[in-house]
């Protein structure tokens, strides 16, 4: 079993360093770099999940996910892909049909930033335009209510840009528990990461995990 921690975009692999201390100890945990699954390759969605797709592939399962945001879509879209594989399934700040208004709104702010406020990312400005525009179709809202695994959907108590999401996301999958954090914004792994991590921990053993 593996436990796999996908970070929001602007964020980093090491976004999730406060939240893995306070995990179980006997669970591997893997925090990988989405931008290095765009290397070499055009920025759009669907390469970014192939990426993906490939990296989970390797790994030992069952496995149990965990994302933020974009790393929370990523999330989601495997986990309606194969279910087989997904132990446990936890959404944070994650919309389950994007909202065009904010991509293009965000793609307006990442014009106006310079090249160099990219360089965390591991996305170049030019990258991080195109995948966002690349993202405006995406629409789970049919299909989340097949999924079967547990679900945690949550979101940061001051992030009230996502919170609807999270409770829209609770309302159609029947077994989702709703959770939300004390002392976080839409950033909840960097905000409250101890919060976030004992609430992970909780939901995870008791899924058995």
């Amino acid at each position: 079993m593996t436990c796999v921690l996908l970070h929001g975009l602007g964020q980093g692999p090491s976004s999730w360093d406060g939240v893995r201390e306070a995990l179980p100890p006997h669970l591997p945990v893997v925090c990988p770099s989405l931008g290095e699954w765009l290397a070499g390759r055009e920025a759009v969605y669907a390469d970014l999940f192939r990426g993906w797709e490939a990296y989970a592939s390797r790994l030992d399962g069952p496995l149990v996910l965990c994302g933020l945001s974009l790393g929370g879509v990523l999330a989601l879209d495997y986990t309606l892909r194969h279910p087989e594989r997904v132990a446990a399934l936890a959404l944070i700040a994650t919309p389950i049909a994007m909202p065009k208004t904010l991509l293009t709104v965000q793609n307006l702010l990442f014009r106006l930033l310079p090249s160099s406020a990219f360089a965390g990312m591991g996305l170049a400005k030019k990258q991080a335009l195109s995948l966002c525009r690349s993202m405006k179709e995406l629409d789970f809202r049919r299909q989340v209510g097949s999924l079967s695994c547990p679900v945690a959907a949550i979101c940061g108590e001051r992030d009230r840009t996502n919170r609807p999401a999270a409770q829209e996301l609770a309302r159609r999958v029947s077994h989702a528990r709703l959770i939300l954090l004390e002392g976080a914004g839409h950033e909840a792994n960097s905000d409250n990461p101890l919060r976030l991590g004992e609430a992970l921990g909780a939901f995870f053993t008791e899924q058995g995990v």
